[in-house]
């Protein structure tokens, strides 16, 4: 065979090679692009998606400084359980304080009580002895009459008629005199009536003292507000803090977890509550979750931001607005536990 037949026999076979790898890759792209209109006709994709989870700062309510921390970074915590202790030494003389006024309050509100009780039975004796007086200057008005008569008819002396009267005005004074002491000794209850409204107005109000000194030693632990994991760890023991400072984040566990999605207004046409929802995270490709729609944002991202879009300024250029869809994850526990909070992800549902 010359070297013309074998040129001849590379050149067909390269040639034939050729024609399959072209037709191979040819049907390659034929049936990708059957996929991916397939997968644009039945889905609506956006990889404009993250994770999201109730992430709270646990905040301090009164100043101090921090005794004890019970809680390690990322570690899962139960509700109830203590978080943070800060010193309360001081919380408590001033609880100690506050029920001692209290105490004095009440002290002075029994004193005051059976002094009332004094001052009512002094005026008990007063009133009898108004009656007395009244019966005294009903006797000396009698006999000033009597006198007055027997004078007329010459049988009593003008220094006997002297001594009644004097006896008269002096029955008089004794009765004014006893009315007085009556209305001062009913004055005096009254004062000490009105002095007791306001004993208990400061019984009340250390009363609210001691109860506010209680909810200050009781802010001094602070407890997990709910079922959750703890974030980063930033505060040491002994580091003072001020009342509503941040110390901690926890992420809620209760709560669970869902998905943001970010659809362009173009895509959300056909979507509603309930429709099923496929998601890939960026940190496990491959692995599929499953999701549902539970809500649509009733506006755009934008509108929600600190200075949203005013297309009235005259500066207007058309943009694509993009709407969260809330996307709650219907996987098992296990495989919800995988995905974090801040997490990229991709997002398909299903076009009706």
């Amino acid at each position: 065979m010359n070297t013309r037949e074998q040129n001849y026999k590379t050149d067909v076979i390269i040639t034939t090679v050729t024609a399959w790898i072209g037709g191979a890759v040819f049907l390659a792209l034929v049936i990708w692009g059957v996929f991916t209109l397939i997968g644009d006709w039945r889905y609506e994709e956006t990889n404009d998606a993250q994770v999201e989870e109730y992430i709270n700062p646990v905040t301090s309510r009164v100043g101090g400084y921090i005794r004890a921390i019970h809680y390690e970074e990322n570690q899962e915590v139960k509700k109830g359980d203590t978080l943070i202790v800060i010193d309360n030494s001081e919380y408590q003389l001033s609880q100690q304080e506050a029920e001692a006024s209290l105490m004095q309050s009440e002290a002075e509100k029994q004193a005051l009580k059976t002094s009332i009780a004094t001052v009512a039975l002094n005026a008990s004796v007063f009133k009898d002895q108004i009656e007395a007086a009244k019966a005294k200057l009903l006797k000396a008005q009698q006999e000033s009459k009597r006198y007055a008569e027997l004078y007329k008819q010459e049988s009593a002396t003008l220094q006997q008629i002297e001594n009644i009267e004097a006896a008269l005005k002096i029955a008089q004074s004794d009765y004014a005199a006893a009315q007085q002491n009556y209305a001062a000794a009913l004055s005096r209850v009254d004062d000490s009536k009105a002095q007791n409204a306001v004993l208990d107005a400061e019984i009340k109000r250390n009363g609210a003292l001691v109860g506010r000194n209680k909810l200050d030693v009781g802010y001094t632990v602070i407890l997990a507000p709910y079922a959750g994991r703890m974030g980063r760890r930033t505060i040491q023991e002994g580091q003072s803090i001020q009342p509503g400072q941040t110390l901690a984040f926890i992420v809620n566990k209760e709560a669970g977890k869902w998905v943001v999605a970010n659809y362009k207004e173009t895509q959300i046409e056909k979507m509603k509550v309930g429709d099923e929802a496929t998601l890939e995270a960026d940190a496990y490709p491959g692995v599929k979750f499953k999701g549902k729609i539970i809500s649509l944002s009733p506006a755009t991202g934008s509108s929600f931001s600190l200075l949203p879009p005013d297309n009235s300024t005259g500066n207007f250029v058309k943009i694509v607005q993009r709407v969260p869809i809330r996307i709650r994850l219907t996987d098992s526990p296990a495989a919800v536990e995988m995905l974090k909070a801040g997490m990229n992800v991709s997002a398909r549902i299903i076009r009706d």
